[in-house]
């Protein structure tokens, strides 16, 4: 008999974090069971509620907010009260995880560092997620995705080698660094099954984006510290050689991933290729020249024509999605990722289910984001008693 006990059922998160890295970390550790309770300033609750990403707005706060902070509890605490502190406090005593991300020195001033929060409740795992570490000379610059996009070298991998630095489309360095803290507090739990000890967990935005690069970036360590160069046309990775990249067919585009290009010019009917067809060194140096190559041909037939041909050549390609194909396709809907989440107020929204499957199936997200300190009532009184 199948046991349908959520894997991290009767922990319970504290999370004090706001915008997008500690959120997601904690989003991630409901999806999996944990209580989490949001911890709000009552007077507008977590920055990232007017964080919108569009004018869209659900039940008053952003579309960003409702994803991120799906099924959590809110408990509205005014850290600056001397008995909202104590509360907080009494809660922590009680609480098995703790999620901050607070410029560096705001914690401590609020003696809710590792140390204060430690001698409260030995067994807390304890998780802070900042910019750029809590050391050195940029502790202090704020702790924002492009910011640390930015400074990380990141940007250089992206798009055609003229067209500068180019950034990520999405909060990458967020969401990162949310699931390195993750899977510390994991850890950090197993061990604490086993020894009782509780940890603290670190990581930051930065680290977490050159951790994301360590493919590309030991290559640079390891080759004489060449900068990567991009391709000039149809980039799609800043090291690895034609044909890979991304090419426009008569009706959208097509993804190529490695493959000889002797193959290809035998598929596509590429005579121009021949020079270049068994010298695997020029697929690097004259990458630019055998792409412009690729692509004017793709460009004379659909996409679907492509396929038909490369895909029962075990050729490893795809068609470019945009998100409406996407969502219709066969191949997303069987994954089942999407769902409605409510609340009382007949706030509605439709997001993203949980990634990880437990036992062949997917946790649910439950309830909408809460209200600013919706559920402070009802916290309070259950850990006064």
């Amino acid at each position: 008999m199948q046991d349908d006990t959520p894997l991290l059922a009767g922990l319970t998160v504290l999370d004090m974090s706001q915008f997008l890295s500690g959120p997601y970390c904690s989003l991630r550790l409901l999806d999996l069971g944990a209580r989490v309770i949001k911890i709000e300033r009552p007077d507008g609750g977590d920055l990232s509620r007017r964080l919108y990403l569009s004018d869209t707005e659900v039940g008053g706060d952003s579309t960003l907010f409702h994803a991120i902070n799906r099924g959590k509890e809110s408990l509205g605490v005014d850290l600056k009260n001397p008995d909202d502190l104590a509360f907080l406090r009494t809660l922590i005593a009680k609480a098995d995880v703790l999620i901050q991300n607070f410029r560096p020195g705001v914690i401590e001033r609020l003696g809710l560092d590792y140390a204060a929060v430690k001698a409260i409740n030995p067994s807390i795992v304890y998780a802070s997620i900042s910019g750029y570490g809590e050391d050195g000379p940029w502790v202090m610059r704020p702790g924002q995705d492009l910011l640390a996009q930015a400074r990380s070298g990141l940007m250089w991998l992206n798009g055609d080698e003229e067209q500068g630095p180019v950034p990520f489309g999405l909060a990458v360095a967020d969401m990162l660094a949310g699931a390195n803290a993750c899977q510390g507090i994991l850890a950090a739990l197993v061990r604490r099954g086993i020894s009782g000890k509780g940890a603290f967990i670190q990581t930051s935005l930065l680290e977490s984006l050159v951790d994301f690069q360590f493919e590309v970036l030991t290559t640079h360590l390891n080759d004489g510290g060449r900068r990567p160069k991009r391709s000039g046309f149809r980039s799609a990775h800043a090291y690895l050689s034609a044909p890979y990249g991304v090419y426009p067919a008569k009706d959208g585009y097509l993804a190529i991933a490695m493959t000889p290009i002797g193959r290809l010019q035998d598929l596509l009917q590429i005579e121009v290729l021949a020079p270049f067809r068994d010298d695997s060194k020029a697929w690097f140096t004259a990458r630019d020249a055998i792409k412009q190559i690729i692509a004017e041909r793709i460009a004379t037939q659909t996409v679907e024509h492509w396929l038909a041909i490369l895909e029962p050549a075990d050729i490893w390609c795809s068609k470019v999605l945009e998100w409406p194909e996407l969502l219709s396709s066969d191949g997303f809907r069987v994954l089942d990722m999407l769902q409605t989440v409510t609340r009382e107020d007949d706030v509605s929204i439709g997001t993203t289910r949980c990634p990880v499957r437990v036992d062949g199936r997917r946790p649910s997200g439950g309830r909408a984001a809460p209200r600013v300190g919706e559920h402070s009532d009802r916290i309070r009184a259950e850990f006064t008693r």
